[in-house]
């Protein structure tokens, strides 16, 4: 082979080596496929990060919704149930919150505020135990305890691996309510 048919080649290709080189006009794509998946999941983990802090407000604001008509002798003079407070709570989660299987209601008495229970009622593997949880909305002028606890999944991978604090990909968000019960008859009223 002659040497200027080489160095034409190899000119050649030298040329365009460079012309492929200063070319810029998949730039951007190339750039936005190379950031895409870390800017996602970036994206996805606050989204998440914010709907748990809503679902907390929203719990937040449920109990201390549902505890009212504990605290006014509603719930005793209605004579209601664990299942029907349960279900009061879960009214006012305005369809944010999925209450199947992942709201658990604790309501008990207590002697004293100093008293209130501040553990999680969970088993050894993480898991709410519903044998340690109690519904007891009291008596006229006694302590009462309300508390809720809500089992959120978790949906991104890796970016929400910092906020697991229960097994099976899930973050437990819970809320209390501790007040002293009005001075209310059996019938409903306030005493005089």
């Amino acid at each position: 082979m002659p040497a200027s048919l080489r160095y034409s080649l190899a000119a050649r290709l030298h040329e365009r080596w460079r012309q492929y080189a200063e070319n810029r006009r998949g730039a951007a794509a190339v750039e936005f496929a190379m950031i895409a998946v870390p800017f996602f999941f970036m994206i996805f983990g606050l989204i998440e990060v914010c709907m748990i802090f809503i679902a907390s407000s929203v719990l937040d604001h449920a109990v201390y919704e549902a505890s009212r008509p504990i605290r006014t002798g509603g719930v005793q003079r209605e004579s209601l149930d664990k299942d029907e407070f349960r279900a009061t709570v879960c009214e006012r989660f305005y369809n944010l919150m999925d209450c199947n299987n992942l709201l658990h209601v604790d309501v008990r008495t207590i002697n004293r505020f100093g008293l209130t229970p501040n553990g999680i009622p969970t088993d050894a593997a993480g898991n709410i135990d519903p044998g340690l949880l109690t519904y007891n909305p009291g008596g006229p002028a006694e302590i009462v305890a309300v508390r809720v606890f809500y089992e959120w999944p978790l949906f991104t991978p890796v970016i929400s691996r910092p906020l697991v604090n229960m097994p099976g990909n899930k973050h437990l968000l819970h809320s209390a309510a501790v007040f002293r019960n009005e001075p209310f008859t059996s019938g409903g009223g306030l005493s005089e």
